[in-house]
């Protein structure tokens, strides 16, 4: 189970920005992907997000990448971003 890894977990609680999502549980508020490598993958990231009328993703009310609970889906979502990345 991720949340028995210390290597899946960190919560930089002395960041200006701790938590960076309004409302976020600061108990459970994982920093180790502080910009979401799953943003590569547009409306495929499997996050809560919407796009702006500008076209801009706007991931402001997504949690996904900072509960520990995920960790392990985001790993195994490296093959996808190396291969989107490579496009």
């Amino acid at each position: 189970m991720a949340d028995e890894k210390k290597y899946s977990y960190f919560a930089h609680r002395e960041c200006e920005y701790f938590p960076c999502h309004e409302g976020a549980d600061k108990d459970n508020f994982n920093c180790l992907f502080c910009y979401c490598p799953l943003y590569v993958l547009g409306e495929n990231c499997g996050g809560d997000f919407l796009y702006l009328d500008n076209g801009i993703k706007d991931c402001s009310r997504c949690l996904k990448p900072h509960k520990r609970e995920n960790y392990e889906e985001i790993v195994k979502s490296f093959g996808k971003i190396v291969e989107q990345m490579s496009k």
